[in-house]
């Protein structure tokens, strides 16, 4: 009877390729249960012919939203070991404020799957024909473009390797008979039954009439995936080199040659670049709005918009992505300096030392280092961000305005209340690693301080 499967077996085969260490993503369903199944097999013929051997890893996320969720580890647990299979499971918590709770709980799996990952192992996960067209209708309904109608790729690159979904061409009626001829066990998540999930809607009420009515339904629904997926290919190819001319060192894409550009073209290559970016692929709305409320904004606006856990930003004629910062605007933080002090929200730490390179009172800069005039004793050292009003720096014959003198030193908006400032008592001295104002320089032969911001992350 198993003979008859043998072409689940070469598909698989196919889709593995050279691969030797293959982790699995094990719910204890049907799906996995036969994918888990057919790779222990070849891992058989493998052993029988001599050939390299499959390192196989399972792993199971348990969402902690079943009451039967215990149980199906303890049955996956069993399952991996009666096949001699390495097990692991990761309990997970969903992060619903966002999303509803299917793709918190997609996004929980995926997230564990990368953490579990080792070196040189590809993921393999167990999606199949039926769910490929459930994911084109899901996206249709969304009102997804060829990028979203594309649905689910058979291979794709996840977490620095590879994530394969070998049975993408393979039904459900068809796995289902290989794993009773196999008599495989599996568990039934009885959430499946629930119609208020829209996938559970589609498999239980749309895709039987579908199926009925049209018994190739899901294949021709796969094949017009493959072709949306195909034509996304071709427009990444076409757009690339155009893509990679807009963009800057630090990861900016130019404005001016998109106004030039087809609205049709502009959003194609907004998306690329956000798809590059790692941001999840906007709605053809939300890029309308980037472009009118961000890039076409007035020239003294700082204007922003939100995607994601990040910003688009607009500076110097280009759009930025930029993370959520916390707000340290009034902060204050009182530093002795013969101690190291922690700023806040990741920005690193700073240092003191004695430094006596004076170098006519201007600006010193050795190692992130700045030389300015060491406090008297009556002088309190606090370092703050945020700063407003008329400013005379080193080097400058007039004051300027802050925000005029953050422009013309080149400081991003949304970077500058992240600039420690060194005060003392009410008097700025510095803004760490840009300025020193003239209160602040060290004249010559005084003793100055060296002032040392170590950054710990890149905030750009």
């Amino acid at each position: 009877m198993a003979s008859s499967y043998d072409f689940l077996l070469t598909t698989l085969a196919e889709h593995i390729g050279q691969h030797k260490k293959i982790l699995v993503g094990f719910s204890g369903g049907l799906d996995s249960s036969v994918l888990l199944h057919l790779l222990v097999r070849l891992r058989i013929q493998a052993h029988q012919l001599s050939c390299e051997r499959i390192a196989l890893r399972a792993i199971h996320i348990h969402h902690g939203l079943n009451p039967k969720a215990d149980l199906w580890v303890e049955h996956c647990r069993q399952v991996c070991a009666d096949w001699q299979i390495d097990f692991r499971t990761e309990k997970v918590a969903l992060n619903t404020r966002q999303h509803g709770i299917e793709a918190a709980a997609r996004n929980a799996r995926y997230h564990a799957f990368q953490h579990e990952l080792q070196q040189g192992e590809v993921l393999m996960t167990a999606q199949h024909l039926d769910d490929q067209a459930e994911t084109f209708l899901l996206a249709l309904k969304r009102g997804s473009g060829p990028a979203g109608l594309s649905s689910m790729p058979s291979r794709m690159p996840f977490a620095g390797t590879t994530l394969i979904r070998p049975l993408l061409s393979i039904s459900r009626e068809e796995l289902e008979a290989y794993a009773q001829a196999q008599k495989l066990q599996w568990v039934e998540d009885d959430s499946n039954q629930d119609d208020r999930y829209d996938r559970n809607f589609l498999r239980r009420n749309i895709m039987p009439l579908l199926n009925q009515r049209w018994p190739h339904f899901p294949q021709a629904v796969s094949r017009s995936a493959s072709l949306c997926g195909e034509q996304e290919q071709l427009l990444d190819e076409l757009l690339e080199e155009f893509l990679h001319s807009l963009m800057t060192s630090e990861g900016a894409i130019a404005i001016p040659p998109l106004e030039n550009s087809s609205e049709a073209k502009r959003n194609a290559l907004l998306r690329r670049w956000l798809n590059q970016c790692g941001v999840k692929m906007p709605a053809r709305e939300q890029l309308q709005r980037i472009w009118s409320e961000v890039a076409l904004a007035r020239q003294d606006a700082e204007p922003r918009f939100r995607v994601g856990q990040q910003d688009i930003r607009r500076y110097r004629q280009q759009l930025w992505l930029v993370p959520q910062y916390q707000n340290l605007a009034g902060s204050l933080l009182e530093w002795d300096l013969q101690q190291e002090l922690t700023l806040p929200d990741r920005l690193g730490t700073l240092l003191c030392a004695k430094e006596k390179r004076i170098e006519n009172g201007v600006q010193n800069r050795i190692e992130n280092s700045m030389t300015v005039r060491k406090p008297n004793r009556h002088e309190q050292v606090t370092v703050r961000f945020g700063v407003q009003g008329n400013i005379s720096i080193v080097g400058r014959q007039h004051s300027r305005h802050s925000k005029k003198l953050w422009q013309e030193l080149g400081v991003a908006p949304w970077l500058r209340e992240r600039i420690p400032l060194l005060y003392y008592n009410e008097q700025l001295i510095a803004a760490l690693g840009v300025f020193i104002t003239k209160e602040g320089q060290s004249l010559p032969d005084d003793e100055g301080i060296s002032v040392q911001w170590q950054r710990t992350t890149l905030h750009t």
